[in-house]
């Protein structure tokens, strides 16, 4: 009993001892050196580079995408049959018109050219003594030797020669446009595809035969591309027909590897309606190719535009996030807490975006560091030019760089 009260009344002591300790070190205030400092609100901000909106009086374009196609493309098929005896271009070369591409065996065509030569022949001679009858029977029958019956059988001899010539000189024109179409030659000035039947091959005519080659076009070619209707209201529609002018309206490619459009040309057709699914309505322009760098088929960056000079908010693609489909931006007010603005984009202007509402010249916007805040969050903001895109991109690729170099191995102290 002695042992058991005993061991209460240490386990008593224990519990006050702990108890005092704890109120004591919760109870004593924080001294320099013998705890953490407590983090600062500026200690915990996010790091982000901040610019302001450029303000600036530009002329608007608008920017689409299309493709090169050739005004002119044939698929050269055989218009006789025949064996291919000779191949006379080199694949993938210019040819003009007129140029001779294939040649089929000739030689059947012009032993038919022959016999309908010799047929022609022989009917002028038949129908030059049917002639000869008709006028002795004119004689005669002034004279009343033969009857009136025997006469016109004469004329209509003499008719009939007379037609079997023109059928005769018919077959052998039908004869010799078959010869000469054994000479295969281009339709259209451009350049020419790869011979898709070589020599020996037994080709046989008409528009199921398959193609011998194919030739397109190269100047001047068309761009095709689909505008919206905004667009068209906006650019296209007053120049439909053809412009003020007659021309159409200006309007400049740049191919794929190229910076900004440097061809220029005009629109050559609007179509004649617009598209109830898609919303646009598509347009072809035409451009000159002297050299042939333009090859149909080809991906074309195509600028269309060009309104009266206006006042603009322009800041950099890389500053704009998307909320559920809309756009927005982060404005960093005088305490360096982040709003959050709802912006209407434009296009693109000397590789920064138009933003047509939702945002002044000369507020500053977050610019790099998206992903890492959100609205009402405070940050430590790094002010930035509104730099050009590509000039962001290389940031970015530095400051990846940098976090990916392996950090200096730490010297571990041997105790």
């Amino acid at each position: 009993m002695k042992l058991q009260s005993r061991r209460s009344l240490i386990a008593v002591a224990i519990v006050v001892v702990l108890g005092t300790g704890l109120a004591t070190s919760i109870l004593r205030p924080w001294h320099a050196g013998e705890a953490q400092a407590v983090p600062s609100p500026a200690a915990s901000a996010a790091a982000v580079d901040v610019a302001a909106a450029i303000g600036k009086t530009i002329t608007e374009w608008d920017e689409f995408s299309g493709r090169l196609e050739a005004i002119d493309r044939v698929e050269v098929r055989p218009r006789v049959g025949g064996t291919i005896d000779a191949v006379h271009f080199r694949e993938g070369a210019m040819v003009k018109k007129g140029d001779l591409l294939f040649t089929i065996d000739p030689r059947p065509y012009a032993a038919e050219v022959a016999r309908a030569e010799a047929a022609l022949a022989a009917a002028q001679v038949r129908a030059s003594h049917a002639q000869s009858e008709q006028v002795r029977a004119q004689r005669l029958l002034d004279d009343n030797a033969i009857s009136r019956r025997e006469f016109d059988e004469r004329i209509h001899a003499a008719r009939e020669a007379s037609a079997n010539v023109r059928a005769a000189q018919a077959a052998l024109d039908s004869a010799k446009l078959n010869l000469a179409y054994t000479r295969i030659t281009s339709p259209v000035t451009g350049r020419v595809s790869r011979a898709e039947i070589t020599v020996g091959n037994l080709v046989a005519p008409g528009a199921n035969a398959p193609a011998l080659t194919t030739v397109v076009s190269v100047s001047p070619v068309y761009a095709s591309f689909e505008i919206d209707e905004q667009s068209y209201l906006r650019y296209t529609a007053p120049g439909a027909a053809g412009g003020s002018n007659g021309k159409g309206m200006a309007v400049y490619l740049g191919l794929a590897n190229e910076e900004g459009h440097p061809h220029e040309g005009r629109i050559q057709s609007v179509d004649n309606r617009l598209d109830p699914r898609s919303g646009t309505i598509r347009v072809r322009a035409v451009f000159d190719n002297p050299d042939g760098r333009l090859l149909p088929g080809l991906y074309a960056k195509v600028k269309l535009g060009g309104n009266a000079p206006h006042d603009a908010v322009l800041i950099n693609d890389r500053a704009i996030g998307t909320d559920q489909g809309k756009k927005f931006v982060l404005v960093v007010d005088k305490d360096n807490k982040l709003n959050y603005r709802e912006v209407q984009m434009g296009p693109n202007y000397d590789g920064l975006r138009v933003i047509r509402s939702g945002l002044k010249a000369g507020e500053v916007i977050v610019v790099n560091g998206l992903q890492r805040v959100r609205p009402g969050d405070t940050v430590a903001p790094t002010p930035v030019r509104m730099a050009l895109k590509r000039e962001l991109e290389r940031g970015n690729a530095t400051e990846k760089s940098a976090d990916n170099q392996p950090e200096p191995a730490k010297k571990e102290s041997v105790g």
